[in-house]
């Protein structure tokens, strides 16, 4: 079962093209075998949220919220690591702070 928290490894479709490539994305949840991910780029010139080796990124990276999609469960094709209680807790907060919008 996937968990919140989870980066896995995904096969991506992007919308300007028909290539599917594979990528590391952060699991926000899953829902009838739909799973909601936050992208994650080795670009570490992109904003977000940054994760790195020793926290068990291949290579520095940045979990980018601002690039949240939808993937079936079929597509990913392997877990590779968890996030920290606090990564999450910073995942969490920032996505809070870009949906306060909604409560106005």
């Amino acid at each position: 079962m996937l968990k919140p928290g989870q980066v896995v490894l995904t096969r991506v479709q992007y919308t300007d093209t028909f290539e599917i490539k594979k990528r590391p994305a952060l699991i926000l949840f899953e829902e009838y075998d739909n799973v909601v991910v936050a992208g994650i780029t080795s670009n570490l010139k992109m904003e977000g949220i940054p994760l790195t080796k020793k926290e068990g990124a291949i290579k520095d990276s940045v979990i980018k919220l601002n690039y949240i999609f939808t993937v079936s469960k079929e597509m990913i094709a392997k877990k590779l690591f968890v996030l920290t209680k606090l990564k999450k807790k910073k995942v969490y907060d920032k996505l809070v702070k870009k949906l306060k919008g909604l409560t106005s």
